[in-house]
């Protein structure tokens, strides 16, 4: 039943990008595994982590154009949900070393016996499992989602006072993650791991699976993300968004609603934070920063707000630009990101993606032939006449 509703959901655009998304998730570990590095097609191992790294970040773009495109909600803290799902794979990973750290422990991370802590916390426990650690991936966001959208949105905070909050909800956690007693690797954050699921997280075997995997959670996202906007619960989020107050007046609890919409696009969030830290090596207070969350506003406007496949386009393009960019011309690249938003807001309010289709629907909209009823009139008028 379940499959069935979703599949109604897809139009043709989305089941095109799910398509690619899929075949690319073949194609690129085959290219990477199968094929001699002396081949024109043979895609580099630190390629194939770039591009799965931008798809991580496709998956939170597309998080936030769930709440923000469909539903109204500006979130400038995404990036708290992004990294709390980092968090919770990168102490699984750290609790896979075992006794390979440099200190050799085989029960507390090396910058714990570092710190001189004698016992493990209590909030890592679990972690040496992958299910558990799974679990937390969903439920840390997902919680904090619940519990700031329950106060906020009973308490009716809206527009940019509701930006504010979500900008200074991750700003608090950035500070708190710094702290070396909170227990998670204060300003270097987690790093050094060695293994996932028993398999060694370097090997390119591994980074070709996590691309895969990568891949394939986003096509899925987009599918579940389609099916939501698509269904009678989506039209009436669309109302919220353009209408908050009638809709509200028609007796619709406008409140449950957000509240949903909330924490599925902050689970969302977090499964990319957690597809992202094995990938990349790393996960650090610094994914906390609101300039984060700010950025992948500007991904979703440049992508084209309210589209689904826009902010999985603009993610991936503004960050294949920052590569590029940031390689050329360092010091410049927080200006060219300034002044992309600022082009996009006045020439293409509609982003990308939203453009375009804006264009070929006015393009291809075929002129509408007269009711049937006007070209008798106009017969009978004709005939009165001779």
């Amino acid at each position: 039943m379940i499959t069935a509703f979703i599949l109604r959901s897809l139009d043709r655009r989305i089941s095109i990008a799910i398509a690619i998304l899929l075949a690319v998730a073949v194609l690129v570990p085959l290219s990477n595994l199968a094929l001699p590095e002396t081949s024109a097609l043979h895609v580099p191992t630190y390629l194939m982590s770039l591009f799965g790294k931008y798809l991580t970040y496709a998956l939170l773009a597309l998080a936030l154009d769930l709440v923000w495109g469909y539903c109204g909600i500006l979130s400038l803290g995404h990036g708290a949900f992004f990294a709390l799902g980092g968090y919770a794979m990168g102490m699984y990973l750290m609790r896979q070393i075992g006794s390979r750290g440099t200190y050799g422990n085989p029960i507390l991370p090396d910058f714990m016996v570092f710190l001189n802590w004698k016992d493990l916390p209590w909030f890592w426990y679990g972690f040496d499992q992958f299910w558990f650690a799974m679990l937390m991936v969903l439920a840390a966001p997902g919680l904090l989602a619940f519990v700031f959208g329950w106060f906020a949105f009973r308490s009716r905070v809206n527009g940019v006072y509701l930006s504010i909050i979500t900008q200074a909800m991750t700003y608090a956690l950035l500070l708190a993650f710094f702290r070396n007693d909170m227990g998670f690797g204060g300003n270097n954050g987690l790093t050094d791991f060695k293994d996932i699921l028993g398999f060694n997280i370097q090997a390119d075997g591994t980074r070709a699976v996590l691309f895969a995997v990568t891949a394939v959670f986003l096509a899925l996202a987009l599918m579940l993300s389609s099916a939501i906007v698509r269904s009678k619960f989506g039209k009436v989020l669309v109302g919220v968004r353009d209408a908050e107050s009638r809709t509200r007046f028609l007796g619709y609890r406008v409140e449950h609603m957000k509240l949903f919409v909330f924490v599925v696009s902050a689970m969302m969030a977090g499964i990319a934070g957690a597809l992202y830290v094995p990938q990349i090596g790393i996960i650090n207070p610094g994914e906390f920063a609101p300039a984060n969350s700010i950025e992948v506003v500007i991904w979703t406007a440049v992508g084209g707000r309210a589209t689904l496949i826009g902010p999985i386009i603009g993610a991936i393009l503004v960050n294949g630009g920052k590569t590029v960019f940031t390689g050329l011309f360092p010091d410049f690249w927080l200006f060219a990101l300034g002044g992309l938003f600022v082009a996009v807001t006045l020439f293409l309010p509609r982003g990308i993606v939203g453009t375009i289709a804006h264009y070929f629907g006015k393009t291809r909209r075929p002129a509408s032939p007269p009711p049937k009823a006007a070209k008798d009139e106009a017969q009978k008028s004709v005939q009165a006449a001779e």
